[in-house]
């Protein structure tokens, strides 16, 4: 789940924090964050049959909320805020935070469905894009932009390196494709709790920002929209749409920094993390 640039909650476990307020976590709590993340990857791995149309968002969530019960595991997101779902889910022009509701999937829509577990008290935290039915030409290219997007910010996640550098690896390859970079919603830091520092920004220039350290855990997930940047927040104060009504499209992955580069923890266990890759390589 994605965050605004001023919600964040500082982690009172161990390892240092840096003048930034950046947790560095220690080498054994890496165990902690793969097991979290797998258990997120697996649900969103387990929901994507279900993705068809005529099938209501509410629906997905039961299913979700079931896979999460079914786990032992807890949804972060129930009771966060008086949030009531174990999953965010966004359609077409929502940008995130899509509450489910009745309303069913047509033919061509496109969803992010975003899922956050707490397992041992570690949290995991992944969203990815999903298709009802057939897709279109636009929607196919706008998600492999977004899909592109997310991994060259990854491969910017180093040591010595700044979080400018990851805002701006996303940024040029976005604009670049002639699409936009939504800032009012960025990645966050997470660990033992949902969200901490750093907002990580999915826009940005290169060099500026805190320096990357082995053995910080945050989340990358940029939102792309086929239109203009801006955003708006509906009445039930989660829902973000598109201003013009364009297509978004998101995906998350947590990272942690290692030694030489990064680590991510919510890679889908069968290959399918894409929704065109359609089988396991």
């Amino acid at each position: 789940m994605g965050q605004t640039t001023l919600e964040t909650t500082l982690d009172h476990t161990r390892g240092r924090i840096t003048k930034d307020g950046i947790r560095i976590y220690e080498e054994a709590d890496f165990a902690g964050m793969r097991r979290a993340g797998q258990v997120a990857a697996e649900i969103l791995d387990a929901v994507i049959p279900l993705v068809q149309p005529g099938v209501t968002t509410e629906a997905l969530d039961s299913f979700i909320t079931e896979e999460v019960a079914r786990r032992g595991v807890t949804s972060a997101t129930i009771g966060y805020k008086g949030y009531a779902h174990a999953s965010c889910i966004s359609v077409n022009h929502v940008v995130c935070h899509g509450i489910p509701g009745p309303k069913t999937l047509a033919d061509g829509d496109i969803l992010n469905i975003d899922v956050t577990v707490i397992v041992d008290g570690w949290f995991g935290d992944t969203s990815r894009m999903y298709v009802a039915g057939n897709l279109g030409r636009k929607a196919e290219r706008l998600i492999e932009v977004t899909h592109q997007a997310l991994m060259r910010g990854i491969a910017a996640v180093k040591p010595g390196n700044t979080f400018g550098d990851i805002g701006y690896a996303i940024q040029t390859l976005v604009e670049a494709n002639r699409m936009s970079v939504v800032r009012d919603f960025c990645g966050h830091g997470l660990g033992r709790v949902f969200h901490a520092p750093p907002n990580v920004l999915h826009y940005g220039r290169a060099g500026a920002g805190a320096v990357l350290e082995e053995g910080m855990f945050f989340t990358i997930e940029p939102m792309v929209n086929l239109g203009r940047p801006e955003t708006k927040v509906l009445a039930d104060d989660w829902t973000a749409v598109t201003r013009d009504k364009s297509l978004s499209a998101q995906f998350e992955h947590s990272v942690g920094v290692t030694a030489t580069g990064c680590e991510i923890f919510t890679l889908s266990p069968a290959g399918l993390f894409h929704p065109t890759w359609g089988t396991a390589a």
